[in-house]
């Protein structure tokens, strides 16, 4: 058979289907038989072994011709033949039959043709046995002196009408119309007990009526008896002679049983005719004996060319034969079986369907057929794969992300194991991403990510995988490498890879990366382990300088570990008040007076003792601490200078701003409350930042530091000299002093006319010049001579240190 595929539910049509086919097969009182456009049986119910005495087993196969004769032939083959053309049900009638097995029976049976494609494919036969009604009918008109015990006695159920009134009623007719009492129904019309709502729509205006000239007139009809309850009903009427008048002998027989099968069949053929899913019906040896349109829709083979054929299965990627064999063992001891299979068009075009088949059972419990539904899931395994895909890549690059990395690094690691070789973790960083997106937007640094990715996934083997971890991370897997050296080979080869230029749009770029390795089974044996030992080593390349590649070793775990440890205890430095403040001066050099001091950080560690920032800035930063850390400087940078203003020490208290706390939002808020809290007048406060901070804010720079200038607060460029250094750019800040940074003071030979010029600088932009790191007299002489304002270092606080302000500073 042409074959199906993923998992989808069992349709509702094909259950639908096996238990309108179960609801017939059990009736006892419904005769039931099939037979296809030869005459040969398909179908045959327990009642109709019953009825003809004929096992199904016996029956199943045959021509129905050799098991029943009919003493009317030529009508009946007429009768049979007017169904097949028409295509339409024939009105029950009585046929009187001889069977094989010897007996002579009278049937009421009705014929109800089955099509497909618009052609009739199967005749089904519902026979009931009326053969006492006809002896009892013979009886009655051979003994009519009999004829009241016969009417008492009937089992039909006989009215007497005169006109449209019942006059008369046998005990038969009354149970069944379950009316108490005669006088429920004489007197009455036959047409008030039919039912107000047709079935199905027919218009049912009463029973029709018949001429009082003679004859008998046969139809069904749909009543409603005393109880309120619909039932159908064969009714036979037959005009009586009587005192020269008329009444009317109504015989009327319960056929609801035979009334459901009918609708059930018909159900049936229009729920496997139209269902959108292909079903195929096969007989106990698997050949197959009917299927629909949608089969031919959708794997465009005919009836014809598959009737008789068997039912072959089949999935992709395995054995036929083993597929069938494992089918067929699961319907052998469950009756049904589903799951995805590999169907043919008649193009020879493969495609993946869905399977149910279900077990058919006789009587005898034994399997008579099998039915199956296939469904076309073609689009559904394309939308899957595709989910599948997006849920394992990454949406921009779309290299597998860290859910796929992590599925092939444990399938390569599990490799790795069996084969004893070696396997190599690349963590790759780029140096610096985040000012390309501060400065150039996230739409280029978008592309510069995408465009890196190519240039990864380049520079290894197909059996590698290159994965975008997040934000400008990546990590490739190098499986079964020869050793360390070719892992060397590639992380020199992505950093050549990133290190060309990137031209994106009217950008041209120039990047670098740095580059951990981490190696199995030298470096760990588990998956975190690797990446983690991988990311370490990323990170000692980074601070090696960037652009270059560093393997694993365990003092770089160590000192990770220790900037873990630095990490946990700033947060508890932070809550239990370990940090304080040293200060110092800031020296007017023309007066010699301490016009101000410089706020710098200390951590009071309870183990290693008092450390300074560059002990454990990085670490602070790296946790995304700058800004609380910051914040508690200011506020007791503030609270300070306010107690030594109010001891007669009016000096102004210089605080450094990190580049995270200048670009947080709320700053100007922050600063504001900080002078409140303390009380300390705003013109006493000054805030150092470096060129490079307000260079990477952009416009909104311009905009914090005029809120804060307005503010009142003064504004000082720290470490001048060692980034921008742009006089277009400084001209529009509000920048109130220039600080030479320290390293051109150290070494005046060659630097004087460097710090001339920045002295000259700060004076044609209206700005104080202050130089940090003065350590001799002579450095504080060539300051003065250039016309430098002031100066700090340890000159300074040597010349202040035995005075009272100098006390003051220690304490």
């Amino acid at each position: 058979m042409p074959a199906p595929s993923d998992t989808i539910a069992v349709p509702d049509a094909l259950n639908l289907i096996s238990r309108l086919i179960d609801t017939v097969e059990p009736s006892q009182l419904v005769a039931v038989h099939c037979m296809d456009e030869a005459g040969c049986v398909l179908f045959w119910n327990s009642a109709c072994a019953e009825l003809y005495g004929i096992a199904s087993a016996d029956a199943l196969g045959r021509p129905l011709a050799s098991l029943l004769a009919f003493e009317q032939a030529d009508e009946h083959a007429a009768a049979l033949a007017e169904a097949w053309r028409s295509g339409r049900a024939k009105p029950a009638r009585d046929w009187q039959v001889n069977t094989a097995s010897g007996r002579r029976l009278w049937v009421n049976s009705t014929l109800f043709p089955v099509a497909q494609d618009g052609a009739v494919r199967q005749m089904f036969c519902v026979d009931a046995d009326i053969t006492a009604r006809r002896i009892e009918d013979e009886a009655l008109r051979a003994a009519g002196a009999n004829f009241r015990q016969l009417y008492l006695s009937s089992a039909d159920a006989i009215l007497m009408l005169q006109g449209e009134r019942v006059t008369d009623l046998n005990p038969a007719a009354l149970a069944l119309f379950k009316c108490p009492q005669r006088d429920g129904m004489v007197g009455h019309r036959l047409r008030d007990f039919s039912t107000q709502q047709p079935p199905d729509g027919e218009q049912q205006a009463g029973p029709p009526g018949m001429d009082e000239g003679g004859g008998s007139l046969r139809y069904d009809w749909r009543f409603l008896n005393c109880a309120g309850e619909a039932f159908w009903a064969e009714v036979l009427m037959t005009s009586i002679s009587l005192d020269h008048g008329y009444l009317f002998y109504v015989v009327v027989r319960d056929i609801s049983a035979r009334k459901q099968a009918e609708r059930t069949l018909h159900l049936a053929a229009q729920v496997f005719e139209n269902c959108r899913d292909a079903i195929v019906l096969t007989d106990r040896e698997r050949r197959i004996i009917a299927l629909n349109r949608s089969f031919t829709q959708i794997t465009g083979y005919e009836a014809e060319a598959m009737l008789g054929q068997p039912l072959q299965l089949r999935r992709s990627g395995e054995d036929e034969h083993d597929f069938q064999r494992l089918v067929w063992q699961e319907m052998d001891a469950n009756g049904h079986w589903q799951g995805e299979v590999s169907a043919r068009r008649r193009g020879g075009e493969l495609f993946p369907g869905w399977l149910s088949l279900t077990a058919i059972r006789d009587n005898a419990d034994r399997v008579s057929s099998y039915m199956g539904m296939l469904s076309d899931i073609t689009d559904r395994k394309r939308d899957a794969d595709h989910t599948r895909h997006l849920a394992e890549h990454d949406f921009l690059t779309d290299l597998p992300n860290r859910v796929l990395l992590l599925d092939r690094l444990s399938l390569a690691l599990a490799s790795a194991r069996r084969s004893h070789t070696m396997l190599a973790i690349l963590f790759i960083d780029l140096d610096r991403f985040k000012e390309v997106n501060d400065t150039l937007g996230h739409q280029v640094g978008d592309q510069l990510l995408k465009e890196v990715a190519a240039r990864l996934v380049k520079c290894v083997r197909g059996a590698d995988t290159v994965s975008r971890q997040g934000g400008d991370e990546f990590l490739i897997i190098l499986a079964d490498i020869g050793g360390a050296d070719q892992a060397a080979h590639v992380a020199a080869s992505v950093l050549g890879a990133i290190a060309q230029p990137f031209q994106l749009g009217p950008h041209a770029l120039h990047v670098s990366g740095s580059v951990g390795i981490s190696l199995y089974p030298e470096d760990g044996d588990g998956i975190e382990q690797l990446i983690n030992n991988a990311d370490v080593a990323m990170y000692h390349a980074k601070e090696s300088g960037r652009n270059g590649f560093k393997f694993f070793n365990a003092d770089m775990h160590a000192r990770i570990a220790e900037r873990e440890q630095l990490e946990s205890g700033l947060r508890l430095a932070l809550r239990e008040q370990q940090f304080e403040l040293a200060f110092h001066a800031e020296v007017d050099i023309a007066s010699g007076a301490a016009v101000g001091v410089e706020a710098l950080l200390r951590w009071r560690h309870p183990e290693l003792g008092l450390l300074r920032p560059e002990r454990f800035m990085a670490a602070a930063e790296e946790a995304g601490l700058m800004v609380p850390i910051g914040n508690w400087v200011l506020q007791q940078a503030c609270r300070t200078a306010r107690r030594w203003r109010d001891a007669g020490h009016s000096l102004v208290v210089a605080v450094n701003l990190s580049a995270a706390q200048f670009a947080q939002k709320d700053l100007l808020a922050v600063v504001r409350a900080a002078l409140e809290a303390s009380g300390l007048d705003p013109a006493s406060l000054e805030l150092e930042l470096t060129e490079a901070i307000i260079m990477k804010g952009g416009n909104a720079a311009r905009s914090t530091l005029d809120a804060l200038h307005g503010l009142g607060v003064r504004l000082t460029i720290d470490d001048f000299g060692t980034g921008y250094s742009r006089l277009g750019y400084l001209k529009d800040y509000p920048v109130d002093k220039l600080k030479i940074d320290q390293s051109f003071v150290a070494t005046l030979d060659g630097n004087t006319a460097v710090i001339g010029a920045m002295i000259a600088m700060a004076r044609s932009l209206d700005m104080l010049a202050i130089a940090e790191g003065v350590e001799t007299q002579e450095q504080l002489d060539f300051l003065r001579s250039a016309g430098c304002d002031q100066y700090q270092g340890y000159l300074a606080d040597a010349q202040v240190q035995a005075s009272a302000l100098g006390q003051l500073l220690a304490g």
